[in-house]
């Protein structure tokens, strides 16, 4: 598979990595919705303004990592949650 195009995935997973301030540094699991790889990353990798954080079953859009084939980056966000909902 190349690196660099843009995919279309799942959020399957969090885990918390041990960073941050509280300890809690999420690092997540997103599969591919083509072809059904999973690949890793950390917040930082998420785009968006504000508080980087995405939950389980969200949709995302990304590249694979040009360094290492099993990462994404440029992570974004397909389906913005209602802010009500999503900070009860």
């Amino acid at each position: 598979m190349s690196s660099g195009g843009a995919r279309h995935g799942i959020i399957v997973d969090r885990r918390a990595s041990g960073g941050g301030l509280s300890g809690a540094v999420g690092f997540y699991v997103v599969q591919d919705e083509e072809d059904g790889r999973y690949y890793g990353f950390d917040y930082r990798q998420i785009v968006t303004e504000g508080f980087r954080t995405i939950r389980t079953g969200e949709r995302v859009r990304f590249q694979v990592s040009a360094e290492s084939v099993d990462r994404a980056e440029f992570v974004i966000r397909l389906d913005q949650p209602d802010p009500a909902e999503y900070y009860r």
